[in-house]
């Protein structure tokens, strides 16, 4: 199950990249390549961390699969793609959510305590889209006004508590992802952000 869910929450990180990709008309090569980069650099990241080598991304061949048939379609079907609503932010916030679940149910299984695996959990999260922002040169989101990483956290410390309190695994997967994956949705849809700088 945690594969599934790992594989579904990269195509929906894929997504994301690669419709970045298409709107900053890169080419076929560059779409995949920001597809993979956004669908893998948090579970790399978070996989190096716990010393869980060579990180699964990398190792296991249906990683690189979904995120190229994520950059495939969403080159060659774009216009459909971009009909949904603000397509990149709910595909990002679909892939944030499953990858926070999943991130901070890997840190308690390699023996990270509740902080760390909170804090695993978000950077899994977050991870990708910050390495896709990166890549096109523009301030990654997670820096920025929305509640981005708040709701990975919020999602992995679901997670966290569930575990403890020795909840049901399924029901804590779900919660967690609907607790994260809702609050950035109401963030975008309403505008909530945190207080930025004021400018000088």
């Amino acid at each position: 199950m945690i594969t599934t869910i790992d594989l579904i929450g990269t195509f929906a990180f894929a997504i994301s990249g690669a419709t970045v990709g298409v709107r900053n008309r890169l080419d076929i090569f560059g779409v995949l390549v920001l597809s993979f980069a956004a669908a893998t650099a948090g579970g790399i990241t978070r996989d190096l961390m716990i010393g869980a080598t060579p990180p699964v991304a990398l190792a296991n061949w249906h990683y690189l699969a979904v995120s190229c048939l994520a950059g495939i379609i969403t080159f060659y079907r774009y216009s459909d793609i971009e009909r949904l609503r603000n397509p990149v932010r709910l595909f990002d916030a679909a892939g944030l959510a499953l990858f926070a679940v999943i991130g901070s149910l890997k840190a308690l299984d390699h023996g990270l305590g509740p902080v760390g695996a909170v804090l695993l959990g978000m950077l899994s999260g977050i991870g990708g889209g910050i390495v896709r922002d990166v890549l096109v040169a523009r301030t990654p989101v997670v820096f920025q006004s929305d509640l981005y990483a708040i709701a990975a956290m919020l999602g992995a410390i679901v997670v966290v508590v569930g575990v403890a309190l020795q909840l049901p695994a399924v029901p804590v997967m779900v919660a967690s992802a609907a607790v994260c994956f809702g609050l950035r949705y109401m963030a975008i849809r309403y505008d909530w952000h945190l207080p930025v700088a004021p400018p000088s």
